[in-house]
């Protein structure tokens, strides 16, 4: 990977992700072990962590604070004790569990953007925002033509419908949410250059824009609602 001077730092360039980023993760999902993992590090700090960390310092000049998340598994709870994640993930905006992602892994690259791991309070206000004429309105023509472009809603959801909520509403399916998300997989697994990268990250993420700046003005409790 080439590097640019920037001011007094050496920054890395984001060149891309090669063949063999996703090919690690074909192994790993067969050999999800320590030793495993020990003995093709170089390969993950390589091919995977490093260009998904000049990645985020390039979408962070439009994007803001952009997250590079860690490979190990919170295992304490789980009954699947395998060390690693099999994916790398990154997120931008990710203040009060609202923003965009982006995750490498055996497929591809998976763009999303949305909200996780709503509180109760913030529920209440997503499910008021839906009920509302106007801002209901918006948010289902928003994921019209999200679903119409291939993106899939992905979310916590109710089994059926909210109590007190009638059965003829007209958005009832957007109110069984308890989070709300769109994502879409690009299957590149044979390599991807920068430019194509940044282009595809950022396409995507712009066409994800109006969910989720309705979902912050609506529904976090630090946005403009």
């Amino acid at each position: 990977m080439s590097r640019r001077q920037q001011g007094s730092a050496d920054v890395k360039t984001f060149d891309g992700f090669p063949a063999e980023a996703f090919r690690f993760y074909q192994d790993l999902e067969k050999h999800n072990t320590r030793d495993h993992w020990h003995r093709h590090k170089d390969t993950y700090d390589s091919c995977v962590r490093e260009p998904m960390e000049a990645l985020a310092a390039e979408l962070g000049e439009k994007y803001g604070a952009v997250k590079v998340w860690r490979p190990q598994r919170d295992v304490r709870f789980a009954k699947d004790k395998s060390p690693y994640k099999t994916y790398q993930g990154l997120t931008a905006g990710s203040a009060d569990s609202v923003g965009y992602y982006l995750q490498l892994d055996a497929e591809g690259l998976r763009l999303g953007g949305g909200y996780h791991g709503l509180s109760s309070e913030q529920v209440e206000r997503y499910r008021e925002a839906v009920d509302d004429g106007r801002s209901g309105a918006a948010l289902q023509r928003i994921v019209d033509e999200l679903t119409a472009d291939d993106w899939n809603l992905i979310g916590e959801r109710l089994k059926t419908k909210p109590r007190d909520c009638p059965a003829d509403h007209p958005r009832v399916e957007l109110l069984r949410y308890r989070s709300l998300a769109a994502d879409r997989v690009h299957r590149v697994s044979d390599g991807i250059d920068g430019e194509a990268a940044v282009r595809l990250v950022r396409d995507g993420w712009d066409a994800l824009g109006p969910l989720v700046d309705w979902l912050d003005r609506h529904v976090s409790t630090t946005g403009g609602s």
